[in-house]
């Protein structure tokens, strides 16, 4: 599931509260909103869509990484029998050799597989990674466009994130009343264009892209 940063989100908080200090030092009377950033990103659609299409991305990832470990575990049982028939004294020597040599070719079939299941799960973590991270800049993007808009709309001086977490994992505001808190605004616009349904649809349960478990090292001769 998509989340908000929270290294960012705490290093904004704390430069919120700075500036909140110089704006009430310089003016006698600021006119400061409030919004709960946590709540407008993970209440807006664009969020939960974004949500969706990772877990379905993951998932088709995960299909082809278990086909994958498949073949794995099929040559895995393919070079065992073929190192028992390569020891079997009732063949001869040379029928021996011949199934000893296939053994090899198939161990490094299978060390071959295995580096391709690793590289794999690395590519598509990497993507699933990159694609999440670029859809939540993109949506707080649009909340902060909405944010200011409304912000300049009412001629507020300062809005304040009251989600917002110091570097201490402790709220950056400790109180406020609850005057001038537009988070519901700025969510009811956002989710204005909202397909029919999509707030309402349940969230799936999120895709395991290491599933199946690792396999383990090729084996040995």
């Amino acid at each position: 599931m998509i989340h908000l940063p929270t290294s960012p989100l705490r290093r904004l908080g704390v430069s919120l509260a700075i500036l909140a200090t110089i704006a009430v030092s310089a003016f006698a009377q600021p006119k400061i909103a409030i919004v709960d950033l946590k709540k407008v990103f993970d209440g807006y659609y664009k969020t939960k869509q974004a949500d969706t299409q990772l877990k379905d991305r993951a998932g088709d990832a995960e299909k082809v990484l278990k086909g994958m470990v498949d073949d794995y575990q099929k040559a895995q049982e393919d070079y065992k029998k073929l190192v028992d028939s390569s020891n079997d004294q009732a063949v001869s020597a040379d029928e021996r050799e011949k199934r000893k040599k296939s053994s090899e070719t198939k161990l490094l079939e299978l060390q071959e597989i295995d580096k391709s299941i690793v590289q794999f799960r690395r590519q598509t973590q990497g993507t699933l990674d990159e694609q999440k991270r670029r859809m939540r800049d993109n949506i707080l993007k649009e909340i902060r466009e909405v944010i200011n808009a409304k912000a300049k709309a009412a001629s507020y001086t300062l809005v304040l994130d009251t989600a917002a977490e110091s570097v201490n994992q402790t709220p950056v505001i400790m109180y406020t009343n609850g005057e001038n808190d537009f988070s519901d605004d700025v969510l009811t616009a956002l989710n204005a264009t909202a397909p029919a349904g999509s707030l309402d649809a349940k969230d799936k349960p999120a895709a395991a892209i290491d599933a199946p478990a690792k396999t383990s090292p090729a084996p040995k001769k």
